[in-house]
């Protein structure tokens, strides 16, 4: 069987879904591998890294059995391929519906690795997790890099310089990276989570956890947080516009998948706060959990305060995002590989592949988005 990578077609983005470590774990599967000229030029990866590893360069799309890629294909990237083939990569499959219906009739596979299931044997193949944890670590050094001050408290002949005050709203994996990452820089961390489930892991983090009482909240069985009704929210805004106020950095995290982010940062909450302080805002490419987050843009408010809306921001660190994203590929791959017989087993009952196979066989077959009869 052959593995086929392919360039993304999005110009900003510098992840690649296969690195030289991913690459040669496949191929001592035994499976073949192509990889497109170029592949991993933006994450710091040559073509002769993936020679060396066993891949070839070229075009294989046409008889791969297996494509993986970043970013969801356009509807031109599903045409020619032949029937059967297993597409791997992000899918968004809640805006998704006429390109799911294109793979059906073609006869793609396609599987959303946003849909994985967030267990303890999916963990290793989990992109949604490895990615957003980069994510917070770079949210916290683009608002170091901005803030017109310094992170950590300091003894100077001067006087003491005291420490930076950073607020992490939304304590997942993205939260607690950003919360794990400004406590190394030395400064005072703030943070809140709708989930009390969650305060001793803020706690050990040494960081403070902030209480909101908001009625009954809690966690998917997923691990997500619950969504908000109107009334919870607005509880919520009201209890952390006293933090942002005396915050010098803010970060919001919270995504709500297959839906726009909450707003949970108002215009009012952010002219409260200081100038010169900074809101990194990681759910801007959904709609944004900051009232006035402008996507993929940078922008100073009236009152001085700096909200960065920059989206994707694990493709900063684009070499480690890769080999966590090419990491998580291959180990979805070696899951389901029958070495005796060199194919990719089908098993249907796995709760893996049950979780996240949108089309099989010329139907979508995903419970969520499985057409009425």
């Amino acid at each position: 069987m052959r593995v086929f990578a392919p360039l993304e077609h999005l110009d900003g983005e510098c992840r690649a879904a296969l690195d030289p470590a991913a690459a040669k774990k496949l191929t001592s599967l035994g499976l073949k591998l192509t990889v497109a000229p170029g592949l991993g030029r933006k994450s710091s990866h040559s073509d002769a890294a993936y020679t060396a590893a066993g891949a070839e360069i070229g075009d294989a799309r046409a008889e791969a059995d297996i494509i993986v890629r970043v970013r969801p294909p356009r509807s031109e990237d599903l045409r020619g391929l032949k029937r059967g083939v297993l597409h791997l990569s992000l899918l968004d499959p809640f805006h998704q519906g006429a390109l799911m219906a294109q793979a059906a009739a073609d006869g793609v596979h396609l599987v959303s690795l946003e849909l994985i299931p967030r267990t303890t044997l999916a963990q290793k193949m989990d992109v949604l997790s490895s990615q957003a944890n980069l994510a917070g670590y770079v949210a916290v050094l683009q608002a170091a890099g901005r803030m017109n001050r310094i992170m950590p408290m300091m003894m100077t002949p001067a006087g003491t310089l005291s420490p930076a005050k950073v607020f992490v709203i939304g304590v997942g994996v993205a939260g607690l990276q950003a919360i794990a990452t400004a406590r190394r820089l030395g400064a005072r961390v703030e943070a809140f989570d709708t989930r009390p489930v969650v305060e001793e892991q803020v706690k050990s983090l040494g960081a403070k956890f902030v209480k909101i009482d908001l009625g009954e909240t809690g966690q998917t069985e997923q691990g997500y947080a619950k969504e908000l009704t109107p009334a919870q929210l607005e509880l919520q805004r009201q209890g952390m516009a006293k933090v942002c106020a005396q915050s010098d950095i803010v970060i919001t995290t919270a995504k709500l998948f297959g839906r726009p982010a909450p707003t949970l940062v108002t215009a009012d909450m952010v002219a409260g706060m200081k100038a010169g302080s900074v809101i990194v805002d990681l759910a801007a490419e959904t709609g944004g959990n900051v009232e006035g987050t402008v996507p993929d843009q940078e922008i100073t408010t009236s009152n001085g305060v700096i909200l960065i809306g920059h989206g994707c921001l694990e493709g900063r660190v684009a070499q480690h995002a890769t080999q966590m994203f090419a990491a998580n590929i291959a180990n979805f791959i070696e899951h389901f590989w029958n070495s005796s017989s060199s194919t990719f087993e089908w098993r249907m009952e796995d709760e893996i592949l049950k979780g996240c196979l949108l089309t099989y066989e010329g139907a979508i077959v995903h419970p969520r988005f499985r057409p009425n009869p």
